[in-house]
């Protein structure tokens, strides 16, 4: 693929995964959050199927390939899906989409500690020390004299980051050594889930919905792009850029996450909230090891 072709779908995917928090907070006005949840999922593993189908790859036979999928789909779209999505009903998507930033913090922590398969520089632990601080800042304890659904929903969207945490370490240790192509493992991944969500369709999807041309074209969008093709995008640049690079999407879909709820839904931001962020985000430079601790040096 072409520069142009790999720096547009970057650019694709960086407003897709940030709009998809306007896209949740739309939805929610016709249909429930697990129907949210359900309906991204299902959309997502049948756009993910139907290109596996046409480019004809096949799928793993092991029996433990398909046990750890099972794992990443619960934690990695099950779980912080219907998070995000009930979180929503308290919080606004600019926060909560602030809150997705934080996935490389949660992410180095579980990489380092619980499955050891990265081990931190000083700089990194300032980083992380430093996230963490942001978050609480995000949070701003001091508002809160009882617990609230504000406080509530922002504990779901820090759940769903701490999801993505444990997935991405899981992946790593687990699943991104096999040579599976990245259709196929986005389509695992996802697909898997949306079964899971079809054979919970009596529990979670039998209330009666709302719906109009917004709601409609809201979940579509979660669904097909944000859920199915984002995904594909996400692998091209992967291999195109590199992990360090690629993962630079996470300083671009706050952004547009913030912007949308700013101009779209007239959200107004407390000043605690872009201020953890942006300690948020410093946090995550050094973190990737973008950004380095000095050392003393002493002369005699």
């Amino acid at each position: 693929m072409s520069r142009l072709s790999i720096a547009l779908q970057f650019a694709g995917m960086g407003l897709i995964w940030g709009s998809s928090f306007l896209f949740i907070k739309l939805a929610l006005e016709g249909v429930s959050f697990y129907q949210v949840a359900w309906a991204r999922l299902v959309l997502g593993g049948l756009t993910l199927g139907i290109i596996v189908l046409i480019a004809r790859q096949r799928l793993p036979r092991e029996r433990a390939v398909w046990l750890h999928f099972l794992v990443i789909a619960v934690t990695n779209c099950i779980i912080p899906h219907l998070a995000f999505a009930w979180a929503e009903q308290y919080v606004s998507s600019g926060l909560a989409s602030i809150y997705n930033a934080v996935t490389p913090i949660t992410t180095a922590l579980f990489a380092t500690l619980a499955f050891r398969v990265e081990k931190l520089s000083g700089g990194q632990v300032f980083g992380i020390a430093l996230g963490i601080f942001g978050v609480i800042t995000i949070i701003g304890p001091w508002r809160y004299a009882a617990f609230t659904g504000d406080l509530a929903g922002q504990f779901a969207c820090l759940l769903a980051a701490i999801c993505y945490g444990f997935s991405y370490g899981y992946v790593r240790k687990h699943l991104s050594h096999r040579p599976i192509p990245g259709a196929t493992f986005a389509f695992l991944n996802i697909g898997i889930a949306g079964f899971i969500m079809l054979l919970l369709t009596p529990v979670i999807a039998w209330q009666p919905v709302e719906l109009d041309a917004g709601i409609v074209a809201s979940l579509l969008a979660l669904g097909i792009l944000g859920t199915g093709i984002a995904y594909i995008w996400n692998i091209n640049v992967l291999r195109a850029w590199g992990p360090t690079a690629a993962s630079t999407v996470t300083y671009v879909t706050p952004v547009v996450g913030v912007a949308l709820g700013v101009l779209v839904l007239r959200e107004v931001l407390s000043w605690n909230e872009p201020v953890g962020a942006l300690l948020v985000l410093v946090g995550i430079l050094f973190a990737q090891r973008r950004v380095r601790l000095r050392r003393a040096t002493i002369s005699s």
